[in-house]
């Protein structure tokens, strides 16, 4: 019996700048009604372009050779009026950032009736009550107020969930998810994976869902095929892979866990970082005359302190207010309350005087291809605070970029190349770079893993932990990977809301959480 989509022997390859170079070597696979699928490996593995070459979405520059059929009818080279009729309708997609994906100036019920006036000839109340049909079975509260809404209004975990409405529009018999949960909050990531697995059962239809994330896999995958290198290298029945993986491969992945403990903090390291009532509230401002009619409690009055040598992690929801509280210790942003920076009040220091504080106090971000200039080159975003600053001018910028690439684990004689022709990883250590080439006393990781492979969080891991120990270094790590959370953090603290609900060790907010909100965290990362 054929399956309903069907891969066999597929080849991909890509024109640019007169060379060929190839990104999917003979892959094979099929998904059938009912059935998930999960393609699996690192990026650049050829997931993602597997799954875009199933409707011809890759553009000209794409060398597409073998077969894809869908229901028995050959896709690769099929004309552009069939595959018009298949996409959006058959064969649906998610994508990992719905912001991307969303039109920024339309709400979102006009982009859901688009797509069904577009597929379906729907018009007016005929689409209206489906677009509320649609929203309602992914999990939107009170859908018709929402329907006036634009992307930028929604949080991270419905903009998903208006994505796989709009996938779901028009009934397709093909859902193909790639990376939908990447970005998200484990509560929400537990959400929309529920709900895929409810709404596959009830519509019957396949999933094809592609992540390098195995914890997701094992929680929603009826067959696995793992990828490396444009090839799929092992493949089966996903509780036999996890249980008895056949390739190094496969072994590697499932073993790239974060795990272990920082280094203990010395007795007698002194308090870097204090914080007493810290408060961040944003004004609620409205009419002609601004009138503040209401406030954004963004951070309730909280109290924090970080030694030398010390990784407090705080965890919590999107909106919980974990980058908030760090932005306002940085003084990056207004805040009320004391914040003691080596046992100097902030509060008593201008804008201009903490510019020389600046270069002790660094931040790291979440995507680093979004932080890093792609104007610039590697030596010239390492070496721009330098300049700023006037660090230790009697050494030659280079000398100190390649010294400070080299501690990360980059190659020095890649400091001429731009972002664009790095890893995600590599990309990671460049933003690692800029911050330590400074010496700082305080580091702020925003996210700092979330957005990589799980061989590669373990390697960024293993490179914070080290540079701390020989460094000193007090961390704030914000996160909502609660694997690496452990691995990195001597105490945590867990925010809702704007409020820190508990606090404690790390070993024992883990193992033993007193609060139902933290042991509601941890439930959804399990």
């Amino acid at each position: 019996m054929t399956a309903l989509l069907e891969v066999k022997n597929l080849r991909v390859s890509f024109r640019q700048d007169g060379e060929i170079t190839q990104a999917v070597r003979g892959v094979s696979f099929s998904v059938d009604r009912g059935e998930t699928v999960a393609l699996v490996g690192e990026s650049g593995s050829g997931k993602s372009v597997s799954a875009l070459s199933t409707v011809s979405l890759l553009g000209d520059s794409a060398i597409v050779e073998g077969s894809v059929t869908y229901a028995g009818t050959e896709m690769v080279g099929a004309s552009e009026k069939h595959l018009m009729q298949v996409r959006g309708n058959d064969i649906s997609f998610i994508f990992q950032e719905p912001m991307t994906s969303l039109n920024p100036l339309h709400t979102i019920e006009k982009q859901l009736v688009e797509s069904l006036s577009l597929h379906q000839g729907l018009v007016g109340a005929a689409a209206r009550a489906r677009v509320l049909e649609l929203l309602d079975k992914v999990g939107i509260r009170d859908a018709e107020t929402r329907l006036g809404s634009y992307p930028h209004q929604l949080s991270g975990g419905q903009r998903q969930r208006v994505m796989i409405a709009m996938a779901l529009a028009n009934k397709p018999e093909i859902l193909i998810a790639d990376e939908p949960t990447t970005a998200l909050d484990v509560t929400i990531q537990a959400q929309i994976l529920e709900l895929l697995a409810d709404l596959k059962k009830s519509e019957g239809m396949g999933l094809l869902f592609i992540t390098h994330d195995l914890n997701v896999v094992r929680r929603i995958a009826d067959r696995v095929c793992v990828m490396k290198n444009g090839e799929i290298v092992e493949e089966g029945p996903a509780a036999e892979v996890f249980a008895n993986p056949q390739h190094a491969y496969t072994q590697k992945l499932l073993a790239a866990e974060p795990s272990g403990a920082p280094e203990p903090v010395a007795d007698e390291a002194a308090e870097m970082v204090a914080t007493k009532d810290l408060k961040v509230w944003f004004p609620i401002e409205k009419g002609l005359l601004k009138r503040t009619v209401g406030h954004v409690k963004a951070v309730n009055p909280s109290s924090i302190n970080v030694r030398a040598g010390e990784t407090l992690g705080i965890v919590g929801e999107s909106g919980s207010g974990k980058t908030t509280m760090a932005l306002a210790i940085m003084r990056l942003i207004a805040s009320e309350g004391e914040v003691r920076f080596q046992g100097q009040d902030l509060r008593q220091w201008s804008t201009r005087d903490l510019r020389s504080l600046r270069k002790d106090m660094q931040i790291v971000f979440q995507d680093p291809f979004g932080s890093l200039s792609p104007r610039m080159t590697c030596a010239q975003i390492i070496s721009e605070g330098l300049a700023i600053h006037d660090v230790d001018q009697d050494r030659p910028p280079r000398e100190l970029v390649a010294e400070v690439m080299e501690e990360v684990g980059l190659d020095p004689a890649a400091m001429d190349r731009y972002p664009h022709e790095f890893s995600g990883g590599q990309r990671q250590r460049i933003a690692i770079a800029r911050a330590m080439v400074l010496r700082p006393k305080l580091v702020v990781l925003d996210e700092p893993t979330s957005a990589l492979d799980m061989t590669v969080q373990v390697q960024i891991v293993e490179l914070l932990r080290g540079l701390q120990e020989r460094y000193g270094l007090a961390y704030l790590f914000i996160s909502h990977d609660l694997n690496v959370v452990r691995a990195m953090s001597h105490r945590v603290v867990v925010m809702k809301q704007g409020d820190i609900v508990e606090s404690g060790n790390a070993q024992e907010i883990f193992d033993a959480p007193k609060e139902d909100y933290t042991r509601h965290l941890l439930a959804a990362a399990l």
